[in-house]
């Protein structure tokens, strides 16, 4: 099928289509005319893509683990192993995040920016 029908089947418009194709994320071939032609599977594909987008995963790893999904034997629980592997760089994520939270607490209302020494004093000055 090419770009355009592609890109109406799916609502992925043709300037990120060229783009996913220019990463490696979906592939065509060329007509003799220079038209890209993209294979019927690609349809469902670009939903995984969307998908796996709106759960956090990157383009790198969409390209990366959409490889080892389609060679799984067992797709179901090779997405779930991929789920669990990302929800535990969330729950570090969180956890930095709330680490970072609670530093900002601590200096707000200080109006210095330097790290605090032992002391409770600024590192370099009082700020």
């Amino acid at each position: 099928m090419r770009i355009g029908e592609l890109a109406a089947r799916t609502g992925v418009s043709r300037d990120t289509i060229r783009f996913y194709e220019k990463v490696g994320i979906v592939a065509g071939r060329r007509l003799g005319n220079g038209y890209r032609d993209f294979p019927v599977e690609t349809v469902p594909w670009l939903g995984y893509v969307r998908t796996a987008q709106t759960l956090g995963f990157s383009l790198a790893e969409i390209a990366r683990h959409g490889a080892e999904l389609g060679e799984a034997e067992d797709s179901a629980e090779a997405l779930s192993a991929l789920f669990a592997e990302k929800i535990r760089v969330v729950d570090a994520r969180m956890a930095e995040l709330a680490a970072l939270r609670a530093e900002l607490e601590a200096r707000a209302g200080t109006g210095c920016p330097l790290a605090k020494s032992p002391g409770g004093r600024g590192a370099a000055t009082d700020g």
